[in-house]
């Protein structure tokens, strides 16, 4: 055995056990909320000693600061590559609604208890938000909307934070109103993306959202 094999187990070791425990926590804040995760259910979570949650992060706040890092760079990869798809604001909008967004809720929930918290996900939604004004501007330019009307950041800030609404509620059992709100920013997207070509051709797609041909300059 080389003596560099022997040397990077233990490193391997030591990262999959750092890992273990940031998806242990990711996992106990999306099933309990943030108030479940002690140091004690983490480590019953990740199967390993107590002790060792605190030997990996000295404190809570450096934990919950792993997992948000974590769940931010993995989730803004996803966003890039959502910018990729044909079209952009419909895979931004499934991505606001999947189980990443559910988290992140928590985050924002702990940020008002803990500072060191609030930074990173004021770090995290002002890079996501950026780059979802900028899909949302080139889509709503492409077809000749007043941005002044209709800013993209507002609409991008609706699309998001009716997402966050709907899964938040959703965890309380509140469903009225989900649905219909679900179609409408599908029915404003579909306007949004649709080929110009397909909006004179098909009469009842373009006349699904009147609010958008009213605004085109």
């Amino acid at each position: 055995m080389s003596s560099s094999t022997a040397d990077e187990r233990p490193k391997v070791g030591r990262e999959a056990t750092r890992e273990a425990l940031i998806e242990a926590t990711a996992q106990i804040l999306l099933d309990e909320g943030y108030a479940a995760a002690t140091s004690r259910r983490v480590a019953a979570q990740a199967g390993v000693k107590p002790a060792l949650v605190h030997y990996y992060f000295p404190s809570m706040d450096d934990l919950f600061v792993a997992v948000l890092r974590d769940k931010a760079e993995t989730n803004l990869q996803r966003q890039r590559q959502a910018m990729a798809e044909a079209e952009p604001l419909h895979a931004l909008w499934q991505l606001n609604r999947a189980q990443d967004a559910q988290l992140f809720t928590e985050f924002l929930a702990m940020a008002n208890h803990r500072k060191a918290i609030r930074s990173e996900i004021v770090s995290y939604a002002m890079r996501f938000r950026d780059i979802e004004e900028g899909a949302m501007t080139l889509a709503l330019k492409a077809r000749g909307v007043d941005l002044e009307a209709f800013p993209p950041v507002v609409m991008s800030m609706i699309m998001g934070s009716l997402s966050r609404m709907v899964l938040h509620e959703q965890g309380l059992g509140i469903t009225r109103g989900h649905d219909q709100a679900r179609a409408f920013i599908e029915q404003c997207l579909d306007r949004f993306e649709m080929p110009i070509w397909e909006q004179h051709s098909d009469p009842a797609r373009s006349g699904s959202a009147e609010v958008t041909s009213n605004t085109t300059t």
